[in-house]
């Protein structure tokens, strides 16, 4: 599916399978998304003040709607993303898991809670709430339009006490149009603006960043991210980036070696291999590599893209995408790599069949650059060691995914990556617990969890004395020697003689 301007104030939403005309949108300019946030600013202290149980019961009549109404979503994820029926159902199973999480734990992660002062400053009480933000400008992409801006943020958000402005895609702003009326229709009795909908392209979503909001999250390209970036930079505005992955999978010598092919071939294939978690590469020690191999290839060898409910998994979103796995494959086949899944010919655009690549170039397209496609890259290692090696000297550091028998969770610990999953793939996805994000050009901050709560609220401190503490004063101008030396003894006594 690609979206086309037809002109300056109209975009259209067009089905990736035949490139038909679903709807069209209007392309909002600055002035317009202004509008809409300053009504999402207008009834943010509203909802903020809502209490924990108002907030739960209004997301969980959300996730209830959308659970009464999964066929509709799950048909408009088939036509305007390009995603097969189970697979767009499956999509919103962590949909709802998280709004749920969101929603009932809220309350236990973001509460006011006493601290404790400390021995020096014991005639205090401590306190720390967080706060809301005020209102959350929401980027999300097109490949997993409903999961990633509601069950990955605007949940999070929302739970937090903010309001939420959602820009989805121009590949899938029909999806983003769903879920946002949904919230409205599952809570006819709120006001307007607690989660608001703007539609446009790149312009649009720099407009949201520079429209007042008070954060930003943003999930798509480490490209894009740079730019959402610097157009919050303008007003310091903060932000949560998840961009782009380049996830690898580690066999190791004591692995199971048909789970490990089985995951590889699902984490590699499932949405057409449109999938920032996905798993792109593979390191396999040598010793099981023609095993890996055997396994991996009588698991592909029939998969098929299409439109059919024989098919597997559906076209590619847009044809930018078929453009650049197409150019992946042919830079890898040109600089070595065998391939022993599918090829150049698995290209039939919008549709790409599965392709498995062996032992490519260090500077082939397909090892260095995220392809986001039904392509793995295989490579043969001599150990665990240089697995690592070559895994933590990529710049992306989204997830992985390790397999041994004995040794998974060690292994894991070395790898440069903000999630992995031990003898499976993807599970952490799945966790509502568990938080989620990479490190260096696959973005910073967290969603999912507390951790994910807690990146939608600000931290506010509170300190009251609740008495003088007799003879000492260590807030006067001229301290007392009386003062200093009781002080100085404290220190002494609570430091120095821990050294001896």
């Amino acid at each position: 599916m690609t979206s086309e301007l037809r002109s300056r104030s109209v975009f259209s939403s067009l089905a990736p399978s035949d490139g038909h005309e679903l709807a069209e949108f209007a392309v909002m300019d600055a002035n317009r998304v202004a509008q809409v946030v300053r009504r999402s600013q207008e009834v943010a202290a509203w909802w903020a003040e809502r209490s924990w149980a108002e907030r739960e019961r209004t997301l969980l009549r959300w996730a209830s709607w959308l659970m009464r109404h999964s066929d509709e979503l799950v048909d408009l994820l088939m036509v305007e993303q390009g995603k097969s029926r189970d697979t767009a159902f499956l999509e919103l199973v962590p949909t709802l898991e998280h709004i749920r999480w969101a929603a009932k734990h809220a309350k236990r992660v973001l509460g006011s809670r006493r601290m404790w002062a400390g021995a020096v400053m014991s005639n205090h009480t401590a306190e720390v709430e967080y706060r809301p933000y005020g209102v959350v400008g929401v980027i999300g992409p097109w490949n997993y339009p409903v999961f990633t801006p509601v069950g990955q943020m605007a949940a999070y958000a929302l739970a937090a006490g903010n309001t939420v402005v959602l820009k989805p895609s121009e590949y899938t702003p029909r999806i983003g149009e769903f879920v946002v009326d949904a919230f409205a229709k599952a809570n006819p009795d709120l006001p307007g603006g607690i989660l608001s909908l703007v539609t446009g392209f790149g312009e649009t979503g720099a407009a949201l960043c520079r429209s007042g909001v008070d954060k930003i999250a943003f999930t798509g390209s480490t490209a894009t991210g740079k730019r959402v970036l610097a157009a919050c930079a303008d007003n310091l505005v903060p932000t949560v980036l998840e961009c782009g992955g380049k996830d690898a999978m580690i066999v190791a010598a004591d692995a199971d070696v048909k789970a490990a092919a089985k995951a590889a071939a699902w984490g590699g294939m499932t949405n057409a291999g449109q999938t920032c978690v996905g798993i792109e590469q593979v390191y396999v020690v040598a010793e099981l590599a023609d095993r890996f191999l055997d396994e991996l290839r009588s698991r592909l060898e029939s998969v098929t893209a299409g439109d059919d409910a024989q098919s597997a998994y559906g076209p590619m979103t847009t044809p930018e995408q078929v453009d650049i796995v197409t150019r992946h494959i042919d830079d890898a086949l040109t600089k070595g790599a065998t391939a022993v899944v599918g090829g150049r010919e698995s290209v039939r655009a919008p549709y790409i069949d599965p392709v498995v690549l062996v032992d490519p170039a260090d500077d082939s397209l397909a090892v260095t650059e995220e392809t986001f496609g039904p392509v793995l890259v295989v490579r043969t290692v001599s150990d665990v060691d240089e697995a690592i090696e070559l895994i933590n000297g990529r710049k992306f550091g989204l997830g992985a995914s390790v397999f041994s028998a004995r040794d998974g969770r060690r292994i894991a610990g070395r790898v440069r990556a903000g999630m992995v999953a031990v003898n499976c793939a993807l599970a952490f996805v799945g966790i509502p617990a568990l938080p989620f994000g990479g490190v260096g050009d696959s973005g910073f901050g967290r969603v999912h969890g507390a951790d994910g709560l807690r990146e939608f609220a600000v931290a506010k401190s509170y300190a009251r004395q609740r008495f003088d503490t007799p003879g000492i004063d260590t807030v006067a101008l001229r301290p007392t020697r009386l003062t200093m030396a009781a002080v100085r003894q404290m220190m002494r006594f609570r430091h120095e003689r821990r050294m001896r």
